[in-house]
């Protein structure tokens, strides 16, 4: 490989984008060359400071666009690397240079694209913590209600329920233990008993065999509460007979 040749290498080595012939070439290169070593430098912090940037995901497409145009885009090379020097044709050197620039977009695209799952993954995270937090002052604030009243009662296959409800809260708590999971692609689900007629009170963890859930949505003029087994995710209304029927506590 000539020295025009590698010169034109300087942003897939910062990227270690680079074979290892081709790499090993290169470091023996950089040994001799300052202009190199110094673009190097500048591409490798270059490429640092865009895998920390979290404005925006990568547009859908980028990779393939970048590709496409390389053909028409050229790195200007150090300056003591022009083709007077090397004698390498300007068409060879141009390739190389093309094929360096567009491993580097495609890797700032990357490392952007990463950076942004990173946050992402953070911001769920904190926003799972902040609900998990509400839910549990709620759960505080019902079972600590100065007019909390309590109902409790066999469950289906020897399993144990006690419903809590706060009339001044409007929120009733139901807390399980010794519950059977249910079947596997099956959840589940909390109703209250509107005279009759059930409306959704939200879903039990089916991995666990004891727990204590908020129900979802003020009591209301609710009498009571049931469950059923339903599809993961629940139903908009009960599809099979209830494995439990509870009537809440007398104010």
């Amino acid at each position: 490989m000539s020295t025009a040749e590698l010169h034109t290498l300087t942003g897939a080595y910062a990227l270690h984008a680079l074979p290892e012939e081709e790499r090993l070439a290169f470091e023996r290169h950089l040994g001799a060359c300052e202009a190199c070593t110094q673009e190097v430098r500048e591409l490798s912090a270059t490429a640092a400071r865009l895998g920390l940037a979290v404005s925006a995901v990568p547009p859908p497409g980028l990779r393939e666009r970048v590709l496409r145009e390389i053909a028409t885009v050229r790195q200007e090379a150090p300056p003591h690397s022009t083709s007077e020097h090397s004698g390498v044709a300007p068409g060879r050197a141009g390739r190389w240079s093309s094929y360096a620039l567009a491993a580097c977009l495609a890797a700032a695209a990357a490392f952007g694209g990463v950076a942004v799952w990173q946050n992402q993954v953070a911001q769920d995270a904190r926003q799972e913590a902040l609900q998990a937090r509400q839910q549990n002052e709620q759960l505080a604030r019902v079972l600590a209600a100065p007019d909390a009243r309590t109902s409790s009662g066999e469950l289906e296959g020897g399993a144990r329920g006690t419903v809590v409800v706060s009339r001044s809260a409007n929120r009733a708590v139901f807390l399980a233990s010794d519950m059977a999971r249910p079947p596997g692609g099956k959840v589940y689900q909390l109703w209250f008993n509107d005279d009759g007629s059930m409306r959704s009170a939200g879903l039990m963890d089916p991995s666990a065999t004891d727990g204590t859930v908020l129900l979802d949505g003020p009591v209301d003029g609710a009498s009571g509460m049931g469950i059923t087994v339903e599809p993961a995710g629940g139903s908009k209304e009960p599809t099979t007979q209830p494995v439990a029927l509870m009537d809440f506590p007398d104010a």
